[in-house]
């Protein structure tokens, strides 16, 4: 499994993503994002789903990008060109794998801004090759192992109130929430952020304990808010003898 977030805000983009991949009994720390510049303009893309589908797909779409990349204006050009990837392994290779017993499954973030577009973009594409944009009133998705980490963002994400600053420290809480409750998504951490007007994205990995304290002063204060918590509701329940 897989988690992977992005969150679109006033100030920029910001990505998270884990590096755990299994593969049969083998568990290896690779990577799930990739990043393609044009000029002064960023894009950069996040995966999960079934490890054969993701690489044969962006093995293809990397093509496409260095051959056509130049001419591309709008992110959505670039979100249609990974759809018909997506559609043209799905044409290659999912019967094949449904007679196998296996899904065909491949999920995808991609963000960025290219110079015909007027601010940054977020989007979020199925394994149909059909694709959402992310708006302002929800201004985050995640891909993978989403159950866990979905509250927290729900409760504290807003578009234009919160900055890069506070989104990094609520999709890291979001990831430890995940990470905690399941065991196929883990450390090391990978990090981006594509503030509004840069020219550059920033990239930056954490090893576990890099960000230990963090995660255990958020277990701590859970703890805490849980017993702060009135329950004299529950004494009907306890003390009912009827």
């Amino acid at each position: 499994m897989t988690y992977c977030l992005g969150i679109r805000l006033k100030e920029g983009l910001v990505a998270l993503s884990d590096t755990r991949i299994t593969s049969g009994n083998q568990t290896v720390t690779a990577k799930k994002y990739k990043l393609y510049k044009k000029g002064d303009y960023n894009i950069f893309l996040m995966t999960s789903g079934l490890r054969s589908v993701r690489d044969k797909t962006l093995t293809y779409f990397s093509e496409i990008m260095e051959e056509k990349l130049k001419d591309m204006t709008r992110m959505h050009q670039v979100v249609n060109a990974l759809g018909e990837q997506i559609k043209r392994v799905a044409k290659e290779d999912k019967k094949m794998l449904e007679d196998s017993g296996i899904e065909f499954s491949i999920n995808t973030i991609v963000g960025g801004q290219l110079d015909g577009d007027e601010e940054q973009k977020l989007y979020l594409l199925y394994p149909q090759g059909n694709w959402i944009k992310i708006g302002k009133g929800y201004p985050f998705t995640i891909i993978g192992n989403s159950g866990y980490g979905t509250p927290v963002l729900r409760r504290t994400i807003n578009y234009y109130e919160s900055s890069i600053r506070f989104a990094l420290k609520t999709g890291f809480l979001s990831f430890d929430s995940t990470r905690v409750s399941a065991n196929d998504v883990g450390f090391p951490i990978d990090v981006i952020v594509y503030p509004k007007g840069s020219k550059n994205l920033i990239v930056k990995r954490f090893e576990e304990r890099e960000l230990s304290e963090i995660s255990h002063l958020w277990g701590d204060k859970l703890t805490q808010a849980v017993q702060e918590i009135p329950d004299d509701w529950a004494d009907s329940v306890i003390h009912n003898t009827d």
